[in-house]
């Protein structure tokens, strides 16, 4: 179905080729999965499957890529729009019209397919990705995780062949994307359709995937099954990390297959127990705070309290409401009923430096922060208007991503490096608050980890306040002091993240339903409990 012969790319602003001399193929209903560290060309490779690399692109390309049979540099990428499905990193950004049934429809009416066609089509797909109760609601008032959902359903609406995916659920929740990864398994298996899946969170895709793409950065990519890729890769998802701490004989790609050898460990050691930080004053503080779209209640009467010292993540299913508390608590919203507090004034009266110095935000979209033409424009900014050295700014994106060059412009990152650059701006002027929505959509394990550490030193050492809403229940279980789970506008759960991750099957990590009913959150858990 795939078939890339001898294929090289690159990019005219680029000192490195992106891939060298790459040849493979993928067959007719095979599901393969495209991972590699944050910028090394795996959005690229999705791209050149539909022409959009170097068609739209620009770049030097030398060998040949064909799709059933087509070559993609003898034809635009409209052209494969019947036989390739694209979903981007930003499904925002891919969206014509205003409202969930109008965008599913709107592939169709460019390939003038019957009405009667189109309504059965948009039907299916309602019910398939469980999206009937937002049929008609503004794709503007949706959350993150519901515009991919929807994203999806556009490019499944057009019955493709090829279906191909980046970052598929990196917005949403841990029932959502085993939903919509589920219903990609099964067209695959009762369809015959070819899926091409880039992503980072390897934990949630690796059980459903045929064959592995690693993509090294240095130019160089190898295939092959997932058990021999993983079992030497660096980037791997925790289960198999628990499988080389343990000293497995096998790298075990499932919950289940882990919990199988590892039944007699299970049996030793001590487990961890639930305590929360020492804690500072009261740094974030929402009271009765209440959000109304329309009709629509988003919160409702809500009373949240974080302290200096404390990291808490913000949890819940996609529309429960976390990006519109976090847009009301830095005052980027004025909310129906209440008020919202940071560090002791009322979130709407910081303004200017005062904002600067007093609390940090990245949104789920890190671009809407960037407005230079460079990298190096964007850090030398970033120093000026948070007067530090020269250079702070770039250093501190450098331990995050350090394969990053200062003559890139922002537009041209990946969705990855985006974030880290708007991490690295805002954490230089080391505010007193730190509040994040998705800070780990596009980020590898490595990069994760990075940041994970950055944010415990600022929380710990400065004595800082970070709040964090998040579906990466593995990021919670490394980082977080303490959960608040939303549900419907409303708190349903506040408490230790052991006692919060343990208590919810859905949204428990890997190495817990492993090591279940043990009280064990992570790999560092399991090893410190043997070493005890």
């Amino acid at each position: 179905m795939i078939n890339f012969s001898n294929v090289s790319l690159i990019y005219p602003t680029s000192t490195k080729t992106i891939l060298e001399d790459l040849s493979f193929s993928i067959v007719e209903g095979e599901l393969v999965l495209v991972i590699g560290s944050t910028g090394t060309g795996k959005t690229s490779l999705l791209q050149l499957i539909n022409g959009l690399v170097p068609h739209h692109t620009g770049g030097i390309l030398a060998g040949d890529i064909t799709v059933d049979g087509i070559s993609t540099k003898l034809v635009r990428p409209g052209e494969l729009a019947h036989l390739v499905g694209i979903v981007g990193q930003n499904p925002a950004q891919g969206f014509v019209t205003d409202t969930v049934e109008e965008e599913l429809a709107f592939g169709m009416e460019a390939l003038n397919l019957a009405p009667d066609l189109m309504r059965k089509r948009v039907e299916e797909i309602l019910d398939l990705l469980a999206l009937v109760h937002l049929r008609n609601r503004a794709i503007s008032t949706l959350s993150g995780g519901e515009q991919q959902r929807v994203a999806i359903g556009s490019a499944l609406v057009m019955h493709p062949k090829v279906l191909v995916l980046d970052e598929p659920t990196s917005a949403l929740d841990p029932i959502a994307a085993e939903e919509v990864l589920s219903i990609l398994h099964r067209l695959v298996h009762d369809l015959s359709l070819t899926v091409v899946i880039a992503e980072h969170r390897l934990e949630r895709v690796i059980g459903f995937a045929d064959r592995i793409i690693h993509i090294a950065g240095d130019g160089n990519a190898k295939i092959d099954l997932p058990e021999i890729i993983l079992k030497d890769a660096n980037i791997a998802p925790p289960i198999v990390h628990l499988a080389r701490a343990l000293g497995l004989s096998d790298v075990g790609l499932s919950v289940r297959d882990v919990r199988r050898m590892t039944e007699t460990i299970r049996d030793t050691g001590k487990d961890v127990e639930s305590v929360l930080p020492t804690v500072g004053a009261e740094r974030i503080l929402a009271k009765d705070l209440t959000i109304k779209y329309g009709s629509h209640v988003v919160l409702k009467s809500l009373n949240v309290s974080v302290r200096a010292g404390e990291i808490v993540a913000l949890m819940g299913r996609n529309g429960a409401g976390k990006s519109s508390l976090l847009t009301a608590l830095v005052g980027l919203q004025k909310p129906t009923s209440g008020t919202s507090h940071i560090c002791g004034k009322a979130s709407t009266d910081l303004k200017g430096g005062v904002r600067r110095e007093t609390v940090g935000f990245i949104p789920q979209e890190p671009s809407d922060l960037l407005y230079g033409q460079s990298v190096d424009g964007e850090c030398a900014q970033g120093d000026k208007d948070n007067q530090i050295a020269p250079g702070t700014t770039f250093a501190l994106l450098q331990r995050i991503v350090p394969s990053i060059s200062p003559d890139t412009h922002p537009r041209d990152l990946s969705e990855g490096q985006r974030l880290a650059l708007a991490l690295a701006i805002v954490l230089s002027a080391q505010p007193q608050v730190l509040i994040l929505d998705e800070p780990t959509r596009g980020l590898d394990y490595q990069s994760k980890a990075l940041l994970i550490s950055l944010l415990q030193n600022y929380s710990k050492e400065l004595g800082r306040c970070v709040l964090i809403a998040t579906h990466d229940v593995e990021l919670v279980a490394e980082l977080a002091d303490r959960v608040i789970f939303l549900a419907d506008g409303e708190v349903v759960a506040d408490g230790p993240t052991l006692d919060i991750l343990l208590s919810s099957p859905a949204f428990a990590p890997q190495v817990a339903k492993v090591m279940s009913p043990r009280r064990w959150l992570t790999v560092s858990d399991v090893i410190a409990a043997m070493e005890g």
